[in-house]
């Protein structure tokens, strides 16, 4: 561009950010909503172009405390349009916002209700075909332990990007666990139960915390690109991702706090539930793990543990990929490598 160009460029930027409606307008993938119940919204992401070439089903899985836009959060950031684009019958499972009366509401009410009847219904949409399961961070534990806990239901695969196994391989946990031996927990599960979990404004914060770095350099990296109308609308597109977080609930956060944290159950390849034990050694169909080289809230090494845990399964493929949490599932580097790994992990199940 020329001088002129970018001087021009640059200020409807700036003013866009500042005082206009920013740089990109959101544009979902074109989706159709099946079901609508609380916490179990069931959408099917349609063709624009592409046919579906594919008997099977792909379910997508997001964690909690993070919007389900992790999916699909600009056109050419959406792993959602890419399966569609590779003539895939794609689903997602969005949970909406939780609230104080959803506090007691726990991992049993993923594993064995809202997962089960999201798979069941997506596969009756096709015909009773077999459902590929992607989840990303919780999402992908999410999606195993369902998997775990319900034998009997149409499952062919089990994908977790991101996923958390072994709690020991967290950043932090030696800092926590410390800290929560002065007190027994009790400080913290006192605050989670009056608050009835963890609020969204927290979940907020304390991703940003994560992200550090990030916040930090955002000054000059405003700076640095304010006349890349394409670079600021990708960043304007993790705002907007970041600012939808909605809260954990407080059962599920309890658990969090003492079964996966404090005892690593996870890590041990099992979670205690009402009246059940899940074993992740139950998974009986194939698995694909992802890690990020820069995944900070997963480090990697807390993913491949899968390879230790789930035993029962046919076959265990770990990969890595460059980039942070998110950035593995729809960062710019996730096209050529998480995407790429999970195109040939279905296409080996076909």
């Amino acid at each position: 561009m020329s001088i002129t160009d970018t001087v021009t460029t640059a200020a409807r930027n700036a003013w866009a950010l500042s005082f206009g409606a920013g740089i990109e307008p959101p544009n979902p993938a074109p989706s159709t909503v099946l079901w609508d119940e609380p916490h179990r919204l069931l959408r099917r992401y349609e063709s624009e172009s592409a046919s579906t070439t594919t008997d099977s089903a792909v379910l997508l899985v997001p964690p909690l405390a993070a919007p389900a836009t992790c999916f699909d959060l600009r056109p050419d950031q959406s792993l959602a349009r890419h399966l569609v684009s590779t003539g895939r019958s794609t689903y997602l499972v969005d949970y909406g916002d939780i609230s104080f009366a959803d506090r007691r509401m726990g991992f049993e009410d993923w594993v064995t209700d809202i997962l089960p009847e999201a798979i069941l219904r997506a596969s009756a949409d096709r015909g009773g075909a077999l459902v590929d399961l992607v989840g990303w961070s919780i999402g992908g534990v999410f999606a195993l332990l369902t998997a775990a806990a319900n034998p009997e239901l149409p499952i062919r695969s089990v994908t977790g990007v991101g996923a958390p196994l072994d709690y020991n391989k967290m950043l932090g946990m030696p800092q926590l666990r410390a800290v929560a031996s002065l007190t027994g927990g009790k400080a913290t599960t006192a605050f989670v139960r009056a608050a009835g979990g963890i609020p969204a404004p927290l979940v907020k914060i304390g991703y940003r915390l994560a992200a550090f770095e990030r916040e930090l350099a955002r000054p000059m990296f405003l700076a640095s690109n304010i006349a890349r109308t394409e670079t600021l609308a990708k960043m304007e597109s993790i705002d907007r991702f970041q600012a939808a977080m909605p809260g954990y609930p407080g059962r599920f956060y309890g658990q969090i706090w003492g079964r996966f944290i404090l005892a690593n159950d996870i890590g041990k390849g099992k979670l205690q539930l009402r009246d059940r034990t899940v074993e992740l050694a139950d998974v009986r169909v194939p698995v694909l793990l992802v890690g990020g080289t820069a995944d900070v809230i997963t480090p990697k090494a807390a993913v491949e543990a899968g390879l230790r845990t789930l035993t029962g399964s046919p076959s265990v493929t770990y990969e890595i990929a460059p980039g942070s949490h998110l950035g593995i599932l729809a960062g710019p580097d996730a096209r050529d490598t998480t995407w790429i790994y999970l195109d040939k992990f279905l296409a080996e199940r076909d």
